[in-house]
């Protein structure tokens, strides 16, 4: 459970009572999920003021009562559903995200059926856990882009778990892309199919004389000012985690250019899910795990993912025993 606001020690494995299901929801034996960059974020709230305002009159004031259990992803099985439910069954296995509604990281959940889709067939609950959220934020921002064949898409902060998926989509695609993070992620990249690879402790982008038709930045860090010489004119910037800076001259960009600039966040779908399952059943994209943890884990996967070391994801497996 989230106890409080600060670091990884105020996640604290704790018994609660096993959710039921409203009418129109699934309960869920979570056999997988996941701890993000933005968990690690939440977790402690040392956001802007117009980001963490908000999310402590969401999950708590002081602390976060209001929505204790941490987490988004999750892949697992369907144990019971409401009389409402139509698409699944128990038995049923599913992976999904519950959003802002968090509770993911624990051994059962209850969601709306919308909210899941079938697991791919090929993939483990633990792969399968780390696509809703990644996966489908690189898929609505290169929708957003129009990125098509032919095109050259940058994408900063590639390593990660958004990175990752929108390297592979980009490709699936038809672009041409180039992935920029640090050194000892270069070679994954290479491998899950970057056409180009860059370290940005050594190079700057900016600087190489490449034009690209769109910069996708997943991190939050590229100059919008310094790198518009990068960028093709009628070009696009696609920020999934913009700073104030960034909005502000986006907005700029916007209003005074051709060039387009999307920040708009993604409203996932139960559609997306099955569109990315379609993905990897078809072999055309996979998820790239760097390490596993158990839940009683949890905050030491938190401490890991904070040193903004891992290639991909980070997952965490829930054990259940043979009463549960």
């Amino acid at each position: 459970m989230w106890t409080a606001y600060g670091p990884p020690d105020v996640l604290q494995l704790r018994e609660v009572e096993k959710p039921v299901p409203k009418d129109n929801q699934v309960l869920i034996r979570i056999f997988a999920t996941t701890v993000t960059a933005g968990d690690s974020e939440i977790r402690d709230l040392k956001l802007p003021i117009y980001f963490s305002l908000p999310m402590r009159i969401w999950v708590g004031l002081r602390k976060p009562s209001r929505k204790p259990i941490p987490g988004t992803e999750l892949a697992g099985e369907i144990v019971s559903v409401g009389k409402d439910v139509t698409l699944l069954k128990e038995g049923d296995q599913v992976f999904g995200s519950s959003g802002l509604n968090f509770g993911a990281n624990a051994e059962y959940i209850c969601l709306p059926e919308g909210a899941v889709a079938a697991k791919p067939s090929n993939m483990t609950y633990e792969e399968a856990a780390a696509v809703p959220f990644g996966g489908r934020d690189a898929l609505h921002f290169l929708r957003k882009g129009n990125v098509r064949s032919g095109q050259k898409i940058l994408i900063n902060g590639a390593g990660g778990s958004i990175g990752t998926f929108a390297v592979q989509l980009a490709k699936v695609l038809g672009a041409e892309v180039t992935a920029v993070d640090s050194g000892e992620k270069l070679e994954m990249l290479r491998s899950i199919g970057a056409d180009q690879a860059i370290d940005y402790t050594v190079e700057d982008f900016t600087e190489n004389g490449e034009i690209y038709d769109v910069i996708f930045d997943v991190i939050g860090k590229v100059s919008l000012s310094h790198s518009r010489k990068s960028l093709r004119k009628n070009g696009t910037y696609l920020l999934a985690n913009p700073g104030m800076s960034q909005l502000l001259r986006g907005l700029w960009i916007r209003m005074t250019t051709s060039t387009k600039v999307v920040t708009q966040a993604a409203n996932a779908t139960a559609d997306e899910l099955v569109f990315l399952r379609e993905l990897i059943e078809a072999g055309k994209i996979e998820t790239v795990i760097d390490r596993t943890y158990s839940l009683e884990q949890i905050a030491d996967a938190h401490r890991y993912v904070e040193t903004g070391q891992k290639q991909g994801n980070v997952v965490i497996t829930v054990k259940h025993d043979s009463k549960t």
